[in-house]
């Protein structure tokens, strides 16, 4: 750890303990036990103005009183001793202090009164601070457990090059024990807690040009400082140091809250999704996931060779192999099976391939010949990115002889090679562990870890927009309105005419029967739900009628509403319906998304996300991953749309969220047309919300105003 920041934070020469306890067995007693144990070379400094000695070791009444600036404090007071140590340290020029304490935003008004006298204390600078509310910053090859997780009594924890930043203090606890247990070793860990000040992004980043650290894995609970975690993602692709997160807050609260479809398909949980993966860090869906992933991504990230998430499986035991192929195609991982050449090869060597798409050596297997033959042959075939040996009973009992050929054939060149540990084997998991070698001891952490593993893309370098301000109030615009801004992108909109109810009809239209007459007005952005809608209308008498029953239905299924204006629009057909939108997250910035359209959104909720801005290329990856772009594109000898068009409004609709002035928080095209390849795109409805400070469009107001 080359940089200032990071000799402070992790390689310290002095660190004051202030607060702490003489009874070891106390959270504020335990880093100073933790630090003898761990053998930290450095000087500790002991701070307690109550006891001249703390734990056999003398104390000194204030940091002031120390004969020797320290690099870092700990500081384990309550909150407002902790505060009041806080300036303390920014007098003296203490570059780092970490905080244990609570009591601060989750605290009620005294809390609140807390905060705003530690953001005083921040902005006046001077030092950097990890918390309130962490349970502490651990550097394994340093001794530096400056911790009080009682995990760190463990003795003997294994190190290795893994760093891990934590919005969780406990986590860390358990990330150690089962790491531990798995011969997993780690570098670093740091709790950040609230992230008041240093974020786990910068803390990370602090990290990247030290050689003993290889990878990351982080366990976050929030999108916050999301810049600063982009920024560290790109720099540790740059290195070639993976990273590997924990995402917790699966949670539909946001989506259940949003005005539009695109709101609801991009829900908390799938923004931090495609954040994730356009930062390049590879996501998991499990705890356990999380720990046994990172030897096969810092494998993965290692190889030259561009990979496409084809597994080759090879097994002593069907039933298990089994049962990891079924958890991996849960997870969209190819299984795929060997090719004629291949087998070919598995047959000279003396070894039956069968036909299926798994190589099931049965009892054969167990032999190292056997075994190590088809991994040698598997791991050069072309057709695999991985080759994951199922390894059933020996694996217990004579490790020996069932996981050397896996270690033996992963350490050479060619595809990765990983274990999946059908029976509880854990000498054989901590010999795999101990050479690096990927292993997995449950089917749902094996299916778990390799799609995050092979799906995992490196970070666009494109800065993606980041949030505003944006948090006050905002207006729906009504469905006229909403196309008079998105007609700025040349997008192109259905023809269409706003009419006033209680206004004479026109004598005629401009633009041809058939029409569908729809309810405008802002307060009603879903206006099928409200029987604001009538489709069909071929004439002068029927659009009357239309309109006197919208106004009937809608003033019946609101409460009395009343309707004033209607949006005739000549009527269109395509050859599918998609859905293109955005909307701005309060912590990643615009959201971009594509989906099946019309009745078929929430149904199917079939839809490809990017961070704004996104370019052609961008566009057409999103439609390749859209199901429904198969229907598009010919399937089954059909005709093909526009696909090229549509592209062209992904990309207009993204210059309209990262577009200047606009104070757009939300924006969508529910149906746009896709018409057959050479006719482009068609919006046939729309919905716009905007801050209410903003005037981003004048609602019409004409009596009749006709667009086309």
């Amino acid at each position: 750890m080359v940089n200032e920041l990071a000799n402070a934070l992790l390689n310290p020469r002095r660190v004051a303990l202030v607060g702490v306890s003489d009874d070891p067995s106390r959270t504020s007693g335990r880093p100073l036990q933790f630090l003898r144990r761990a053998g930290f070379a450095g000087e500790v400094q002991v701070v307690n103005p109550r006891r001249e000695t703390v734990q056999g070791e003398k104390a000194f009444p204030s940091l002031s009183a120390l004969p020797d600036r320290p690099d870092h404090a700990f500081i384990l007071t309550d909150a407002d001793k902790a505060l009041d140590a806080l300036e303390e340290c920014q007098a003296l020029g203490v570059p780092v202090a970490t905080m244990l304490s609570a009591g601060f935003a989750e605290s009620g008004a005294k809390g609140a009164a807390n905060e705003a006298r530690l953001a005083a204390i921040l902005s006046r600078g001077g030092i950097r601070l990890v918390g309130p509310s962490s349970i502490g910053v651990v550097n394994l090859h340093a001794g530096l457990t400056l911790t009080a997780n009682a995990a760190f009594a463990e003795p003997d924890l294994p190190r290795g090059g893994i760093f891990v930043g934590s919005h969780s203090g406990s986590l860390i606890g358990a990330l150690v024990s089962r790491g531990k247990r798995k011969g997993i070793g780690f570098a670093g860990l740091v709790s950040v807690g609230a992230e008041t000040d240093l974020s786990i992004g910068e803390i990370c980043a602090a990290t990247l040009d030290d050689p003993k650290v290889t990878s990351y894995m982080l366990f976050l609970e929030t999108m916050r400082h999301a810049e600063a975690l982009r920024a560290f993602a790109i720099a540790a692709a740059e290195r070639g140091k993976p990273v590997a997160a924990f995402k917790l807050g699966r949670s539909d609260e946001a989506a259940e809250l949003a005005v539009s479809h695109t709101g609801s398909l991009a829900g908390a949980d799938e923004v931090a999704d495609i954040f994730l993966k356009e930062c390049g860090i590879a996501r998991v869906e499990s705890f356990e996931g999380l720990i046994e992933v990172m030897p096969l991504l810092e494998r993965v990230a290692a190889s030259p060779v561009p990979r496409r998430g084809r597994v080759g499986v090879v097994t002593t035991t069907g039933g298990g192999a089994a049962m990891a192929v079924d958890r991996m195609a849960l997870q969209g991982v190819d299984v795929v099976p060997a090719s004629d050449q291949t087998r070919d090869r598995l047959r000279a060597a003396g070894v039956d391939p069968g036909h299926g798409r798994i190589i099931d050596l049965t009892l054969a297997g167990t032999r190292y010949d056997v075994m190590k033959a088809t991994l040698d042959i598997l791991r050069t075939a072309p057709e695999f990115d991985l080759v994951l040996a199922s390894v059933g009973s020996s694996a217990r009992f004579n490790p020996e002889l069932a996981v050397q050929p896996v270690l033996d054939a992963a350490a050479e060149p060619g595809s990765p090679v990983a274990a999946f540990l059908v029976p509880d084997a854990p000498e054989a998991a901590r010999l795999l562990a101990r050479s690096g070698v990927p292993a997995f001891q449950t089917p749902e952490t094996c299916g778990d870890a390799v799609a995050a593993a092979l799906h995992r893309r490196l970070p666009r370098r494109t800065a993606p927009l980041m949030p505003g301000q944006g948090d006050g109030p905002s207006d729906v615009l009504d469905e006229a309105a909403s196309y008079a801004l998105l007609a700025k992108t040349g997008l192109p909109v259905a023809p269409h005419l706003v009419l006033y109810v209680d206004a004479p009809l026109p004598d005629a239209l401009p633009f041809d029967w058939p029409v569908v007459v729809k309810v405008l007005d802002a307060a009603i952005p879903h206006k099928t739900d409200a029987g604001g809608v009538v489709l069909g209308v071929t004439d002068r008498q029927a659009l009357a009628d239309a309109m006197a029953t919208i106004r009937a239905r809608v003033a019946e299924r609101t409460g009395g509403h009343q309707v004033r204006r209607v949006l005739v629009q000549q009527m269109a057909r395509g050859l599918g319906e998609v859905l293109i939108g955005f909307r701005r997250d309060p912590q990643v910035g615009h959201i971009v998304v594509l989906a099946a359209g019309g009745i078929y959104t929430e149904l199917y909720r079939d839809s490809a996300m990017r961070l704004a801005p996104v370019d052609r290329t961008g566009a057409e990856e999103m439609i390749g991953e859209l199901k429904f772009s198969r229907v598009l594109d010919g399937f089954r000898g059909g005709p093909k749309g526009d696909l090229a068009a549509l592209a062209d409004a992904i990309v207009a609709v993204s210059q309209l969220a990262t577009s200047g002035g606009t104070g757009i928080e939300e924006a969508e095209i529910n149906p746009l047309f896709v018409l057959p390849r050479g006719h482009g795109v068609l919006a046939i409805d729309a919905l716009v919300r905007v801050e209410a400070t903003r005037d981003a469009a004048a609602p019409a107001g004409a009596m009749t105003e006709a667009v086309e």
